[in-house]
């Protein structure tokens, strides 16, 4: 066992043991130089048999968990592989499993049950959305911990595999007996989501009758003969998730998640209720339509039309968005021209857009008009929200992230910067958009010494070097503030090329070479911070590159600046 207050790996300092399994023991540790806690799982050589396949599944299970990122799924932050032991650095969470709910106060309120099950809907939904789809096979209330906030946070990949579509069944019986599905147990074909979904039922059953399934014999009554105050609707949705027949299951979590969310609808009572109104309805949506006109005027049933509408094409937007991105975009753009004072549809089209990390000319082209045309219509209702939600990033990626010529995506971006500039309350928005929008606005005439009416320099390469250095300090400030600080390297990655390509005309404009080397160590430090952090490691593929490229052009930087280092010399 790792020892209380010693420090592995150089960083993470051992503060005590938070938990115990047959096969490993997880502690609580801290990272001083992030002021940051984690959590740390060792499996020890000596107390495994078999450890050589132990480690295997482990490292199938961190590999896995490494190309995730879910609000309800814990990040892998760090693997470390010794001779005797096998490490794993990831988010600490805070909390309990639910299993020790129930076994401190038993059955949990259907109101609880039902909000935990929508959220395990949502990761599991995300976790089969994966191309190839993720089949984690293990729900169980032990494997589901619940935060202080009453969240939960899905655990233990230890059985998750990716699906083969190639596959008639699984190779290894994997699962938890009680909670599994049929086809778990080999010969009843391969795992896939549906199988995920009976588990889920599994687990809401145990929770919500305090009757665990794993106990003899092994079946799962409905839930109303334990307590019949429970919702019909709850155990007709427990019922269909439960079948032994995936085909006679919810096909997809999106559906299960959709019954959950109107659960009171299937109730017994509810239906009695509706069949009775059904005729009253029917005899009276005439008249009602009849003085909806005659009352309240076309305007309003239009304004209803349009509201349903709109909700309809961000819902069928949302379901698409990573299946298939193209036509939830052009969703979004339909919602937008349903109600185009609404912020949905912007920042839906934004989130597919910065997937890859970049904005290509052909996104723009698509994004563009739509904003021409309707840009008014949300600043007049709401100009401060779609500054903050929509422009400022719009802008950003135009000017660091345009997959097309550089000077077109950043001269486009002024527009943008201009308007969060105007209409913004967060200050730190604010004056990142003046510093690249005054880049954006000048950028034709950077470094040519025009001249204004009073003979006064309008914008220099002194100018410019004073807003790079102001840049790399309000991304470095972004980076240690902000729990996504990936968007400060695409800063870094502008101020360190643009500093390269212009080294000797800043050198000729007054910039010394102790300036230089002075910001050039500043890039260097935020890249190692950022190194260190765990945002590079769940970017760690696709931020290697931009912080290669950061690395060599402070390296050409240095060659150039140093090599004509008697220009401008401190002193001189």
């Amino acid at each position: 066992m790792l020892e209380i207050g010693s420090v592995i790996d150089g960083k993470y300092k051992i503060l005590n043991i938070v938990g115990k399994g047959g096969m490993s023991v997880v502690y609580l540790a801290m990272n001083e130089r992030a002021n940051k806690q984690w959590a740390i799982k060792e499996v020890r050589k000596d107390g495994v048999q078999d450890f050589e396949v132990v480690k295997q599944n482990l490292i199938v299970e961190t590999e896995l968990l490494k190309k995730l990122r879910h609000p309800h799924l814990p990040s892998i932050i760090d693997v470390i592989d010794n001779d005797d032991t096998f490490l794993i650095v990831m988010d600490y969470i805070e909390g309990n499993p639910l299993s020790k709910a129930l076994e401190v106060s038993g059955p949990q309120s259907q109101e609880d049950v039902i909000e935990w099950a929508k959220q395990l809907c949502d990761v599991l939904g995300y976790l089969h959305s994966r191309k190839p789809p993720i089949i984690y096979r293990d729900m169980k209330p032990s494997n589901v911990m619940l935060k202080p906030d009453g969240n939960v946070m899905l655990i233990d990949f230890g059985t998750a595999r990716e699906f083969k579509s190639t596959s008639v069944e699984d190779t290894k019986c994997l699962g938890t007996q009680g909670y599994a599905a049929p086809e778990q147990f080999g010969g009843h074909g391969q795992t896939d989501a549906r199988t995920d979904i009976y588990c889920l039922g599994a687990t809401m059953y145990h929770l919500v009758t305090g009757h665990n399934p794993c106990n003899p014999p092994y079946e799962m009554y409905p839930i109303r003969q334990w307590n019949p105050m429970l919702s019909s609707g709850l155990e007709e949705i427990i019922l269909k998730c439960t079948q032994r027949n995936p085909n006679d299951r919810y096909q997809s979590c999106a559906e299960l998640l959709y019954a959950l969310d109107h659960f009171q609808e299937l109730d017994i009572e509810n239906k009695k209720v509706q069949s009775l109104k059904w005729k009253t309805f029917l005899a009276s949506i005439i008249l009602t339509l009849v003085m909806l006109f005659s009352t309240v005027g076309f305007s309003v049933v239009n304004r209803v039309y349009k509201s349903s509408t709109y909700d309809s094409y961000i819902s069928s937007a949302e379901t698409l968005k990573i299946e298939d991105p193209q036509t939830a975009v052009d969703y979004y753009i339909s919602a937008i021209e349903t109600e185009p004072d609404k912020i949905d549809g912007y920042t839906g089209i934004m989130e597919i857009y910065k997937n890859d990390n970049k904005l290509t000319p052909d996104e723009y082209n698509q994004i563009a008009p739509i904003l021409d045309q309707y840009q008014a219509a949300i600043q007049e209702k709401n100009p401060q929200q779609f500054a903050d939600d929509f422009e400022y990033s719009f802008a950003r990626y135009l000017f660091l992230n345009y997959d097309g010529p550089q000077a077109e995506g950043i001269k486009r971006s002024s527009k943008y910067f201009d308007d969060v500039t105007k209409y913004s309350t967060d200050e730190n928005k604010k004056k990142m958009s003046q510093i690249l929008g005054d880049i954006a606005k000048n950028y034709d005439k950077i470094g040519t010494s025009s001249r204004s009416a009073d003979g006064e320099t309008e914008y220099s390469k002194t100018d410019y070097w004073n807003q790079l250095n102001e840049l790399v300090e309000m991304a470095r400030q972004e980076m240690v503030s902000d729990s996504n600080s990936q968007p400060s390297i695409f800063v870094f990655c502008f101020v360190a090329n643009t500093i390269s390509e212009n080294v000797t005309d800043f050198k000729n404009n007054g910039i010394t070479t102790d300036q230089i080397n002075h910001a050039l160590d500043t890039l260097e430090s935020c890249v190692k911070e950022y190194r260190s952090s765990s945002e590079y490691s769940l970017h760690k593929s696709e931020d290697e590159e931009n912080l290669k490229s950061i690395e060599d052009a402070i390296a050409n930087t240095r060659a150039v600046s140093n090599g004509n280092g008697n220009l401008y010399e401190e002193g001189e």
